[in-house]
């Protein structure tokens, strides 16, 4: 059998397709440009599967690119993709390694003609919605009757007299507080944060309940500011709901996405925070007169009441009428003898059935009381020295101190003593201690004994 010639090179290495796709994965990932980039073309075939991910192409007269965004970024977008279209996308060119292809994937469409401006505040938007900062589940409810409004604009332009007078037209009782601040240039971003921080540094006693940072009408350049991020963080990070008043009804910012509300003006955003005074009124007139309505059909009620009662009494004469109230005034003394009987009675048999136990208890503690008593009398019974010198003993003392004597040492030949026995107690004189000290009585006469 002849043996078939090796197309591998020595040190050559075979990859898999996997390993390439892979590999072609992994180069483009590594690629800064590809990572973040924006392309501009005009939309070829579009196809939009089930789960609402729209795959498209873009094209133009070098070369065509296969492009996927997925439905969440999809329902974010300004635009939808259509062929025949000219759009400026972004996104990041990746590789859909079972398939082997290479596509953008893409996170916001534009149409063509826009300017870097716009396409930063584009990008911008993504990435801030990326990490929930423009989220619904945010936002805060305004207060319904706010007693302290702080309006952040420009002291100088027509924003802030216009903000008053709707402010005074609508509902006067609350306090307007400017916070001023600049609303156009290079400079107005950090004039911007810097008014929130001094409202959420305010005592808690002296905030506001609501905050409208309002300028007029712009072009994106001049509305730059409110798509600047140190604002659109100042805004979330407000402890205090925001909305958001900028420009024309045309005009968005992502400002207006940061805030808790947005209003399409300043003015509609002065309207927005306070109630109407005409609407209030016809409210509380509306529930003036469903008090009154009910107070009328209270009094009617009884008003009835009280007349049937005259009624019955005026059919008696004044006999009947003494003896309708001794008969009410004894059915009541009735019922509440009734009544304190029965409380008695529940109380007695409450007593009684507490006092058997109690009685028992009572026994047993007596018995064993008695039976410990009469332990201890014994004890002291048989403790009792009386009961010794009944047996015959003697209790003895020394005259001179008191003192017990229970050693004849501690007598002396002559000394006194008082002798206890058991009918009584004697004196005695020691005429004799045992012992090679004691000493010998002495006889009569003088002399020693034999």
């Amino acid at each position: 059998m002849t043996e078939q010639p090796s197309h591998r090179g020595p040190g050559l290495r075979v990859l898999s397709v996997g390993d390439v796709t892979h590999a072609i994965r992994e180069a483009l990932r590594t690629d800064p440009i590809l990572r973040d980039l924006w392309v501009e073309g005009e939309v070829g075939r579009v196809s939009i599967s089930a789960a609402g991910h729209a795959y498209f192409s873009l094209k133009d007269d070098r070369g065509l690119l296969d492009c996927v965004i997925f439905s969440r970024e999809r329902a974010a977008s300004a635009v939808d993709p259509e062929t025949g279209h000219q759009v400026v996308v972004h996104g990041r060119i990746d590789v859909f390694e079972q398939q082997g292809r290479v596509q953008l994937y893409v996170d916001a469409i534009q149409p063509a003609g826009f300017g870097d401006l716009a396409l930063r505040v584009e990008a911008l938007k993504a990435r801030l919605a990326a990490e929930g900062l423009f989220d619904a589940a945010r936002k805060r409810p305004l207060p319904a009757r706010p007693s302290r409004i702080a309006v952040v604009t420009s002291q100088t332009g027509a924003v802030w007299h216009d903000i008053r007078n709707v402010v005074e037209r609508r509902w006067p009782l609350v306090e307007l507080v400017l916070v001023p601040c600049l609303v156009q240039g290079d400079g107005a971003p950090a004039t911007i944060v810097a008014a929130f921080r001094r409202i959420a540094a305010l005592p808690t006693d002296e905030r506001p309940d609501v905050v409208i940072l309002a300028r007029g009408g712009g072009s994106l350049e001049d509305l730059a500011a409110f798509n600047d991020e140190g604002v659109l963080r100042a805004i979330v990070a407000s402890p205090i709901p925001v909305v958001v008043g900028v420009g024309h009804e045309t005009d968005v910012t992502l400002a207006d996405f940061a805030a808790d509300l947005r209003a399409p003006t300043p003015s509609a955003a002065a309207e927005l925070v306070v109630p109407s005074r005409m609407e209030m009124r016809a409210s509380l007139g509306a529930v003036r007169l469903r008090l009154d309505r009910l107070a009328a059909s209270r009094v009617a009620l009884g008003t009835t009441a009280l007349a049937n009662e005259w009624r019955a009494l005026e059919g008696l004469g004044p006999l009947a009428r003494i003896d309708l109230a001794r008969e009410r005034a004894g059915a009541l003394l009735d019922r509440a003898t009734v009544a304190v009987r029965t409380v008695l009675e529940r109380r007695a048999g409450a007593v009684g059935r507490a006092l058997v136990p109690l009685a028992a208890t009572a026994s047993t503690r007596i018995a064993r009381a008695r039976a410990t008593l009469d332990a201890a009398a014994a004890g002291l019974d048989a403790l009792d020295p009386r009961a010794t010198l009944e047996r015959g003993y003697a209790i003895v003392r020394r005259v001179e101190d008191g003192r017990i004597v229970r050693d004849p040492a501690d007598l002396a030949l002559g000394g006194a003593i008082a002798v206890r026995v058991a009918r009584g107690d004697f004196g005695a004189t020691v005429t004799d201690l045992p012992g090679p000290a004691a000493t010998p009585p002495r006889r009569a006469g003088g002399g020693s004994p034999p």
